[in-house]
């Protein structure tokens, strides 16, 4: 009879794997190991402990119990938590449905929602709740409206996708076979010790004794942080002169009451943070918009999304002067289709080129090594879809023009005038400078001056990314995802600051159309005022104010008595809020320059310092060196999430089969 690593008392006891994590990344390494267990441990007993103080599916990110108001930042075609054959993996392909086709089935009886979404609505629906974190007046419709109006091209609120990851976890419990355990924890770990080569114990924050873990895997998502020496000393400024100082957080964590109606409030930061800041302080405090329909003279319907929407503000509502290192916000989610041939990526920067830079000696540095390759795979990809799609606008065939491509390079004066006398038009040839600082060196005569030229630059930002004229921006965006996808087998790539990451982030992850036609109206309206580029923030003990300016308006600066810092916590090692990662690092597993935590490419062991991979512990997700772009897969991408949770699920179970499969005592 099979027995496990370890006995009691001389009787067997049942092998254990513990899952830290069970958002959105532990649900779907459990998924994979329903899908390989059957193949890989299939008759043998297995206790799965998950570890999580947020409801399974949804974790804390995507829990329910937030408000309806904000929104995915995918269409619900677009987001899936199921392989397909165009996922390059060993273990079975299960095919289910993406979050479009779930709500479908449900509308028409196929599939039902999750118990634990049952629940939660009979709950909120029986308690008359109106208010959620952040102030918002009013919940908004019941889940099963939201089902019933849902389509592919639907933004859908995170609550409607937590109803869905509750789903996808509770299909892949009753997939487990038999022998097959979860045992759920709704607690925090704080730690991890044991030998190498031993059971590893779990601390959790509820109990006394640990859990026994034969295999540990790490599924932490995002993380916090602690603040960094200007944030506390920001703090300290704030706390002397009774000022309001919001550092970096989860915009639907932070208690946005302290900021008062009618008030300026500074707020540094232009990503999704600051979009969801702008929902709960707008429509979060009663405000709403109308839309007004095109009147054929151009202006009503240029954001290509619709008519132009008017904000009627509740009067509840702060004045949020805004602006960044760019001055601009993300550039807006594409409205189209790629319809025809697609580029043939890689091309430029592929399994090949990757090879090549991990057999140099010594690590590679992202702007000598690594940046050339992408910006030429995003030259190709860009003219590719330009010659073949729009050729009229070329002015030599395609295969001519590849070739030459292939032979300069990339940034040079030869790539320069080749793409100079074979694209006439500068509006149709890739400047990825221009694109990442549009406002660079530009310069407003004041700051009424610079809320016109921004509310120009967003609505014709809109207009492009919603136009399939310009689908050469699409290709890029094609160009981007194969680029990071080859990217994650580099780990820390000598990218100080995370500027790849960011530049990804605003060319690819931006916000919905509708989002920015909402930031349009609340522009006009008066309600959210732009810094401009450059932005700079100072903290007058003299006045007692916080003070911003920028390069876009020399001179001029706006005074708040409250500063917001709309972007993500800085998890780094050195400023974790994990307690669990903290004694990891102390521990002596490995991180990079950028903080991330390194893992083997391969199947996700932690990488200790000596550049040994750990036996028994694994990690996936945004916090490691194989993190994947995006929180969720597109279906028919090829997902790389997908292939590093089948590869870690596999190692786990063989790991697990061959403990299991030993005699004795301290196997």
């Amino acid at each position: 009879m099979p027995v496990s690593s370890d006995t009691v008392h001389n009787r067997p006891v049942t092998p254990s794997l513990v899952v830290i994590g069970a958002g959105p990344r532990g649900t779907g390494f459990l998924e994979r190991i329903a899908a390989n267990a059957r193949s890989l441990y299939d008759g043998l007993p297995l206790d799965i402990h998950l570890v999580d103080p947020h409801p399974p599916g949804g974790g804390r990110i995507w829990r329910r119990d937030q408000s309806p108001l904000l929104w995915m930042n995918s269409m619900a075609q677009d987001v899936t938590m199921y392989t397909d054959d165009s996922v390059p993996l060993d273990g079975p392909v299960r095919q289910g449905p993406a979050l479009h086709e779930w709500a479908r089935d449900i509308r028409e009886g196929r599939s039902r929602i999750s118990a634990e979404s049952e629940r939660a609505e009979s709950e909120r629906a029986g308690s008359g709740r109106a208010g959620f974190p952040g102030g918002e007046s009013a919940a908004g419709p019941p889940l099963r409206t939201e089902i019933a109006e849902l389509t592919g091209e639907t933004f859908p609120s995170r609550r409607l996708q937590s109803a869905y990851l509750s789903w996808v976890y509770e299909q892949t419990v009753a997939e487990l076979p038999p022998g097959v355990t979860v045992h759920r924890h709704r607690t925090r770990a704080l730690s991890v010790s044991g030998p190498r080569e031993g059971r590893q114990r779990v601390w959790l924050e509820d109990r006394t004794e640990p859990l026994l873990a034969d295999v540990v895997v790490l599924t932490l998502g995002h993380l916090d942080g602690e603040p960094d020496e200007e944030q506390r000393e920001l703090s300290r400024f704030a706390e002397r002169h009774g000022l309001i100082h919001l550092p970096p957080d989860f915009t639907a964590d932070s208690d946005l009451s302290a900021l008062p109606a009618g008030e300026p409030v500074i707020v540094r930061g232009f990503g999704l943070a600051f979009i969801d800041l702008m929902v709960l302080l707008t429509e979060g405090r009663g405000g709403h918009y109308t839309e007004v329909a095109p009147h054929g003279d151009g202006d009503g319907d240029r954001t290509g999304d619709g008519g132009k929407l008017v904000y009627h503000p509740s009067g509840r509502e702060p004045v949020l002067y805004v602006g960044s290192r760019r001055g601009v916000p993300y550039h807006s989610k594409i409205g189209y289709g790629l319809d025809g041939e697609r580029p043939p990526l890689p091309r430029f920067l592929g399994p090949e080129q990757i090879d090549e830079l991990l057999d140099r000696p010594g690590p590679p540095d992202f702007r000598r090594d690594v940046w050339p390759l992408a910006e030429k795979e995003l030259g190709y990809a860009h003219y590719h879809r330009l010659f073949t799609a729009h050729p009229e606008r070329t002015r030599v065939d395609w295969t001519d023009f590849e070739e030459k491509y292939a032979a300069v390079e990339p940034g040079s004066p030869e790539l320069e005038a080749l793409v100079a006398a074979a694209v006439p038009d500068p509006a149709d040839r890739l400047d990825l400078d221009a694109l990442d600082r549009p406002l660079r060196g530009v310069r407003f005569p004041s700051y009424d001056a610079l809320q016109d030229g921004l509310r120009r630059y967003i609505g014709d930002d809109l207009a492009r990314r919603h136009d399939p004229s310009h689908s050469a921006d699409l290709a890029v965006f094609l160009g981007l995802l194969s680029v990071y996808g080859q990217l994650i087998r580099l780990g820390d790539m000598g990218d100080t600051g995370g500027r790849w990451h960011g530049f990804f982030s605003y060319v690819a992850s931006g916000p919905p159309g509708p989002r920015l036609r909402q930031l349009l109206a609340l522009s006009e309206a008066g309600v959210v005022r732009f810094l401009g580029p450059d932005m700079t923030v100072e903290a007058d003990e003299e006045r007692g104010v916080f003070r911003a300016g920028s390069a876009g308006v020399p001179g001029e600066h706006i005074e708040a008595r409250a500063l917001v810092e709309a972007r993500l916590p800085d998890p780094s090692p050195e400023r974790t809020r994990s307690p669990l990662l903290r004694g990891l690092y102390e521990e002596g597993a490995a991180t990079t320059s950028a903080g991330l935590v390194r893992v083997d490419p391969g199947d996700g062991r932690l990488l200790e310092s000596d550049g040994r991979p750990h036996p028994r512990r694994f990690a996936l997700g945004p916090y490691t060196t194989a993190r994947s772009s995006g929180a969720f897969t597109r279906p028919r991408t090829g997902g790389a999430a997908f292939r590093q949770n089948d590869a870690t699920a596999r190692a786990a179970l063989g790991l697990l089969r061959d403990l299991s499969c030993r005699t004795g005592p301290g196997a």
